[in-house]
């Protein structure tokens, strides 16, 4: 094994035996992000220039839904390493200090609802408070959405960047699923941000090589969405691996050698290995086109959209159909199926990938318009 698998491995091994305290805690500990950094999961998707790896969308997504295999709150906590691709539509300039030192530098954002910031003769004031700052507890930089007089282009949000040290953390975060996301609320009191620390969610890459080409929204879609392959392939295998074992109070047959059982974990398998087959299929698509030196039209965006949206739903279905046939044992708190299936669930909750993306995705296939940011 390499160094990088070697670190990849420990990371799993430590996700696995502390996940039940990631949700105690509601956060991913500092501990585990180190391990994060070591695996390579922040450099990433860094470009080679400022000493990242600079992988394919589909190596990283592949990362990504192995850390969620082993829990998905730290898969959740670990795809926002893609936001390297979202920080590339800052200047150059304030790339180089933001990579200075090292490429493994861990970023959150809480977006919405964007508040309005002041300029100054220094830049923007920025105050208010803000939700969903997943994986804030463990970020070197926190980025906020704002609102400013002379308006966003295409209704996109402007990001304000900042340092962690410059925010107060209000820990609130209490779910019943991905509970170890650290997704808490933020606060900013009169944090001036200079202008060329601001970027635009989904605004074009400052940087051209074929990763920083790729569609941003449509990338953070999918490293949500594969959470949810992760936590899904991670029920079914825990159903395998205890059907054969677990008897039944009642005196029924093992679960194994019940045939309703046999029959909805064959349907699962099938749903979940074809939403992964679409969801990786139109992604190295779209990133062979872009290597290729050709752009991505409208539809190819959307599929990469709409495979998402179809990844997520259908991880929580399988998930609840693992929890379905677990009977009476996956109820308990403790168990990892009530888990998986509290994980997975969440998924789609998500506004990239929540039941109105697929009516923006059919629009698109019929021609039609859709809201600024989709596809």
């Amino acid at each position: 094994m390499t160094v990088a698998g070697d670190a990849l491995g420990t990371l799993l091994d430590e996700v696995r035996m502390r996940r039940a305290e990631f949700s105690a805690r509601r956060a991913i500990g500092p501990e585990i992000i180190e391990a994060m950094k070591a695996a390579g999961v922040y450099r990433a998707l860094v470009a080679r220039c400022f000493g990242g790896d600079e992988r394919s969308p589909a190596d990283f997504l592949r990362l990504i839904e192995e850390i969620s295999i082993a829990d998905g709150s730290a898969g959740w906590v670990a795809s926002f390493g893609f936001s390297a691709v979202y920080l590339s539509a800052l200047p150059l300039a304030t790339l180089a200090q933001i990579y200075a030192e090292t490429p493994d530098v861990v970023f959150a954002g809480a977006i919405y609802p964007p508040q309005p910031a002041v300029a100054t003769g220094d830049g923007l004031r920025v105050s208010g408070r803000w939700s969903w700052a997943s994986g804030c507890t463990g970020a070197d930089l926190i980025g906020v959405g704002i609102k400013t007089d002379d308006g966003t282009p295409g209704g996109l949000p402007r990001i304000a960047v900042m340092p962690r040290e410059r925010v107060q953390i209000c820990e609130n975060w209490n779910v019943n699923g991905l509970q170890g996301t650290g997704s808490h609320d933020i606060v900013i009191d009169g944090v001036v941000v200079p202008e060329d620390w601001t970027f635009i969610r989904g605004g074009r890459s400052n940087l051209d090589t074929p990763l920083y080409r790729y569609p941003s929204m449509a990338l953070a879609a999918q490293v949500l969405a594969v959470v949810g392959l992760g936590v899904a392939r991670a029920a079914l295998d825990e159903v395998t691996r205890t059907a054969g074992r677990r008897g039944s109070v009642t005196g029924a047959p093992l679960l194994a050698d019940r045939a309703y059982a046999q029959i909805e974990l064959a349907k699962a398998e099938a749903a979940l290995r074809s939403a992964r087959a679409f969801f990786f299929d139109v992604t190295g698509e779209a990133f062979s086109r872009l290597e290729s030196g050709l752009e991505l039209d409208r539809q190819s965006i959307n599929l990469l959209r709409l495979a998402s949206s179809h990844a997520a739903a259908t991880s929580a279905d399988v998930a609840r159909a693992a929890y379905t046939m677990s009977g009476t044992t996956g109820i308990f708190t403790d168990h990892p199926i009530a888990r998986f299936m509290q994980d997975a669930i969440v998924v789609p909750q998500h506004a990239f990938l929540a039941e109105g993306t697929f009516q923006n995705a059919g629009r698109v296939l019929l021609g039609l318009d859709v809201p600024a940011g989709f596809p």
